[in-house]
Parts: C-alpha cells; structure tokens; sequence
C-alpha cells in the first residue's frame, strides 16, 4: 500500500470509529442488514502487541471483509458479525479466545493464526465448532477433523523450498528452530532436494528468540561455502534478526570482485565468486520484511523464496484489493502484501461460498462442517487450487493427513519486490508423501 498508507493518530482513530474492533480482547463488528435470515456470527483470532509473532492484519481484514459483505445485504442475507480476540501468543490467550467463540455462539473460527493448536483445537471440537482457513503454523491444523485448511502448511513451504533450491544450489545450509516443531524442518527440506538427486542439507539449530545469530551465520556461510551455495533460513520473525547477523560476518577475499547482494538479474546472486545465495519461505520472508529492511537495498535483494500463493502483485488479487481500498483503506493493520491479510481472504471466501451453497436462513457449525466434508468444492479465483475437503481429497501424509491444497510457488526477490520465479504452481504432494 505505498503511496496511499496512513500512519497518523488521526487515521488510526477514523478506522476504529468505522467498526474496527481493537485486539484487546474480543469484539464484534456492528452493522445492519435487512432481511429475515439469521446473523453468522465468526471468530478471527490472532496474536497482537507481543514479543514474537504479531498478526493484527488477520482480525483487521475479517473486520473489512465483513463491511464489504454487509454493504450489500450480508453472505445470502446473513449479517456477518466478526468477533476478534488477541490470542497473545500463549496457550492460555488461545484456550480463551477458543471459550470465548464458544460462548458467543460462533459457527466457525475463520482464517485465525495461534502457535497454540492443542490448546484451541480440543475446545473446539467438543463444541463442534470448525476452524476454517487457519495460517497453517500448528500439527493440529493438518489432523483434526474439524479443520479446513486452506494452504499445506509450513510443511509444504519447506518440501517446496527443498524442490526450489535443488536446481541452483550444490550445498544448503538451514538454520532453523531449536524446538520440536523445528526438528521437522530437515527431512522436510531433504525430502525437497533428493527429488532432484540432491544430497541433504546441514542441519544449523537456532534459539528462536536470540537476539543475534553470528555463530549460526558463520557456521552457515562455512557449509555452503563454494560455486552454487545456498544459506536458508526458516526463523519466523528472527529470520531478519539472523539475515542481519550474516550480513555482518567479516568480508572472504573472493575472485571476480563480487560482492554480497549482486544478481544474475535472474533472481540468484551472480556467483562469480561462488558466494552463497540465500534462501527462505513465506511467512519468515514477505513483501513487508522487504520493504522494511531496504526495499530493492534489503539484504534479501536476489533471495529465493517458496509461497503458497501467486505473488502479490497478481491479477486474482484484485476483488481482495477492491475490498482493501474501499473497506480498510485508513487501517494500517491491513497490507494485501502480507500473507496473513491473504489466508484470511482465502479462508472467508470459503466460509462465504459454503453459506451461499447451504441457502438456509438459519445456519449452524455443524452444517457448515458437514457441508465441507460432503465435498462442497470451493472456487477461490486462481488463489489456490480448487479446495475441497472430501475424505477423497486429502493428501493423507504422514503427520499431515488434513493437506488439500499441496501446491506452493516459487518467487525470487528482484529490485525489491517479490516475483514469480517460475509460472503458476508447483505440486508438492509426493514430495509430502515421502517424508520419513
């Protein structure tokens, strides 16, 4: 939104006056529509204002969406009301802001983010309640019944990373989380590279919160070391943190006179002096890091990148940005760039087609659930795949049986922006399947 963002006290307090409902607990969108249906009350959740992860666009763009929605008579009649609750990146804010759709009565969780998944999802299921569209960041996201994802998670990010960086680089190093989830992270990686007989990268564990990373960088730098090398890092919000710390190891001598952060014009850097190229997926690098850290100067100019949906700039984005302009126009929260902001629209255009689809003036979480597992195939404009949750339509992987949507795309940063590297998607499903 460059160009058109407002950053002043006096926007910030127009766009809470139009119905954004602050992340400070829970709170619903009012609006008026007319007819004899129903409302549909929902929950967005995400985390806000903490020391880690923060997604505040999540809950914003649900609140634009319902504005939009509700301008012409609500999704088939019903008025959408948008309940928001900042789950604070803790179990306990997400095993609250779980009893708090229970007891508003919510029929769904729709496009929400908390690393939490235990703590929600149980809860949710006793009160059959689905949870539709979730960023994808937890295991239970991918295996329980009453979850619809719409993207295949981190796991098909870092499978697809492996496949992206298989064909231009001869060594990878990965630097990923010291944690369960991050132990994950390599023979995801691995599974990627060997489908292009690649050998398997070197394993770099990393306090997800340090401050700085010089000990993991040079460890990186040493094992990538070579032509065609390639340093990744899957971090979250420490990605930055750990790219900085690399950026300031002490200069190699190098042949050819190039230096760090040149390119081929192709995406990768010009490897003259068989420096290493670096690397990540969506959700730790995106087009708001970028801007932040330099723009076409960031030290991510020339890195490889594997998301899950077209780059930002593409045309299916368009009916998502119309909304933005004229529903969020003065909300900061809310950039079309973010990938947050885009799971979101993605998961409330399923929730808005599956209510079309039932026609009922009275809908319930069990009828939206139901009409999801009976196959209810859902269009979303070229963003993903067509998304239906049949049995017959999961992926069924090892640890992530929920996965429908196993395709990812592969970006590069070029001048500052992230572009296609390649065309359309790229199927990463039995590359999935063969994770050991």
């Amino acid at each position: 939104m460059t160009g058109r963002r407002l950053t002043s006290l006096l926007a910030y307090v127009t766009a809470t006056a139009a119905g954004a409902s602050l992340l400070t607990g829970c709170g619903a969108l009012p609006g008026a529509v007319g007819g004899s249906r129903e409302p549909l009350t929902v929950m967005t959740w995400a985390p806000d204002r903490t020391k880690a992860t923060n997604m505040p666009g999540m809950p914003a763009m649900a609140q634009a969406f319902a504005r939009w929605v509700n301008s012409s008579g609500g999704i088939d009649g019903h008025e959408l009301r948008v309940l928001t609750c900042n789950e604070r990146n803790t179990s306990e804010g997400a095993a609250d802001c779980a009893r708090q759709a229970i007891d508003q009565k919510a029929v769904a969780v729709v496009g929400s983010y908390s690393q939490h998944g235990r703590d929600f999802m149980n809860a949710l299921e006793a009160a059959g309640i689905p949870y539709v569209g979730g960023y994808g960041v937890t295991d239970d996201e991918f295996t329980s019944p009453l979850s619809y994802p719409v993207n295949g998670g981190q796991a098909s990010l870092v499978a697809g990373h492996g496949m992206q960086l298989a064909g231009v680089c001869d060594k990878v190093a990965l630097v990923r989380p010291d944690t369960v989830d991050g132990d994950r992270l390599p023979s995801l990686l691995d599974s990627g590279l060997r489908r292009a007989k690649h050998g398997g990268a070197l394993d770099i564990p990393a306090a997800e919160d340090a401050a700085e990373y010089t000990r993991q960088a040079g460890r990186a730098r040493s094992g990538a070391k070579g032509a065609g090398g390639c340093v990744t890092a899957v971090l979250g919000e420490r990605t930055q943190t750990f790219f900085d710390s690399f950026r300031r190891l002490p200069e190699e001598k190098r042949r050819g006179g190039s230096r760090q952060g040149e390119t081929d014009g192709k995406g990768g850097q010009d490897g003259k002096g068989g420096h290493v190229r670096i690397s990540s997926v969506l959700g730790s690098v995106d087009q708001p890091v970028i801007d932040r850290t330099g723009g076409a100067h960031s030290p991510f100019e020339g890195a490889f990148v594997t998301g899950w949906y077209p780059e930002a700039n593409d045309k299916s984005w368009a009916p998502m940005r119309k909304v933005i302009q004229e529903h969020a126009f003065v909300d900061n929260r809310v950039d079309p760039a973010d990938t947050g902001v885009q799971t979101t629209w993605i998961a409330y255009t399923v929730l808005k087609r599956v209510v079309e689809a039932l026609d009922r003036d009275r809908i319930t979480a069990t009828e939206i659930a139901h009409a999801l597992d009976r196959g209810e195939r859902i269009d979303t404009g070229g963003l993903t795949p067509a998304l239906r949750w049949k049995y017959a339509d999961l992926l069924g992987a090892s640890g992530f049986p929920r996965i429908v949507n196993h395709q990812v795309t592969f970006q590069v940063v070029r001048q500052g922006q992230l572009v296609a590297q390649k065309p359309g998607f790229v199927d990463v499903g039995e590359t999935l399947l063969s994770v050991t």
